[in-house]
């Protein structure tokens, strides 16, 4: 298939931080991508809870299983469009590499723990992770990405400085995350700019994953029941077509039948969305797309409409479920406690993490605000790369409180 004039080229990669030769059987994008599998935060995904936590079951997501259905369904829709299908595999694989154990609501005990040290946030943690905490190379911390990628990353759903250079959208308020603030003095990532429409495909298939998986795994949770799928845009219709197929169907192939519908009709939407945007906007190259001002990948009015209410029903239903709900109390817990007493006492931290901790410490300026506050990053550092069950063994270590998580 021909590459869209706007797609982004390896050829014209505006490189690394750190210059390395080039690979003479990989382009940059492929080198991104196989890093990012071999990273220790990748392998951590595994066992980092999506929506459910991973005493539910085996069944449900996680955050590796996530990211690889969006890496799926993003190559889909980057190759109808003829994009650069290895940024855009690299992105969608690197999205989610800054979340903490237990979900969402692990990020909001870990943000709540920090708000005196910067606060936190997954998106920023991933900006940490691939720069910075990844350590396997002799030459350099981090992975050293590509711009691309890294801008990617930073920026998949939209600009995060408006065109005066003041914070925008979900950053308005708090302002930028020190992670992304600190990082950008010395490598800029254009940050009042779109990303490319590769980093937009790989935000976009996020949606269309978790908005339809969520409907899966809270099907199979027994959270819902088909019938409450009935009077919603977009699932009712997908579901009357599998039913369709026979009224004795098995409810794991109705659930299927109906998930796999929607994830095709969100598919089918964005791809001819897109292609009517180009032809209007005609973006002639990936700098184009930075400069348009709009976002060039995205749904049909009707669809973000759809996909708007369906996420209202899966907060209502699934999201804030009391058996939800009453999982995540404890796992903040858990978090907060071990955040707690990790700042007490940091000699109750693994070596290596000890160490670091150590010299973190050790403020050449004597100022003990920010040591304090280099210490709180590197425990609130260890603590977010924890999965749920390294997370559970600890505080059962420390504390020994909840019989629940045993």
């Amino acid at each position: 298939m021909s590459r869209a004039p706007f797609a982004s080229r390896p050829e014209h990669s505006r490189g690394r931080l750190h210059p390395e030769p080039e690979d003479a059987s990989r382009s940059p994008f492929q080198r991104d991508r196989d890093r990012i599998i071999h990273a220790t935060a990748f392998r951590r995904l595994m066992h980092k809870t999506q929506v459910f936590i991973s005493l539910d079951g085996d069944h449900f997501r996680t955050r590796l299983t996530h990211s690889l259905e969006v890496a799926q369904i993003a190559r889909s829709i980057a190759r109808a469009l003829g994009l650069n299908e290895d940024l855009t595999e690299a992105l969608a694989l690197a999205h989610d590499l800054g979340h903490t154990p237990f979900g969402h609501a692990g990020e909001e005990a870990l943000d709540a723990c920090m708000h005196d040290f910067g606060g936190f946030e997954h998106n920023a943690q991933t900006l940490r992770i691939v720069t910075e905490l990844e350590r396997r190379y002799a030459a350099f911390d981090g992975l050293n990405l590509t711009w691309e990628t890294l801008e990617g990353l930073v920026k998949h759903n939209g600009p995060l400085l408006n065109a005066d250079g003041h914070p925008a959208g979900k950053y308005r308020e708090r302002g930028l995350p020190v992670a992304i603030r600190q990082y950008v003095r010395g490598h800029d990532l254009e940050l009042s700019t779109w990303p490319s429409a590769e980093a937009q495909v790989a935000a976009i298939a996020d949606d269309i994953a978790y908005n339809a998986h969520d409907i899966d795994d809270g099907l199979r949770a027994g959270l819902i029941a088909p019938i409450d799928l009935a009077d919603l845009p977009l699932a009712g219709p997908m579901l009357e077509e599998a039913l369709k197929l026979g009224r004795d169907i098995e409810p794991p192939r109705l659930i299927h039948e109906t998930v796999r519908r929607m994830i095709s009709a969100m598919i089918t939407d964005v791809v001819e969305r897109t292609r009517r945007k180009a032809r209007r906007l005609k973006p002639a190259s990936a700098d184009d797309v930075r400069a348009l001002g709009e976002p060039l990948v995205c749904f049909s009015e009707q669809m973000t409409e759809n996909v708007r209410v369906l996420q209202r029903f899966l907060m209502r239903r699934v999201y804030r479920h009391a058996r939800v709900m009453d999982a995540m109390r404890r796992a903040q817990r858990i978090l907060t406690d071990l955040f707690a007493a990790y700042m007490e006492n940091p000699d109750r931290l693994p070596e290596e993490w000890r160490a670091r901790v150590d010299s973190l410490r050790q403020d050449p300026e004597g100022l003990e605000s920010r040591a304090a506050r280099a210490q709180a990053r590197a425990i609130c550092d260890f603590i977010a790369g924890m999965t749920d069950r390294y997370a559970q063994q600890q505080h059962r270590k420390l504390f020994d409180l909840d019989p629940l998580f045993r």
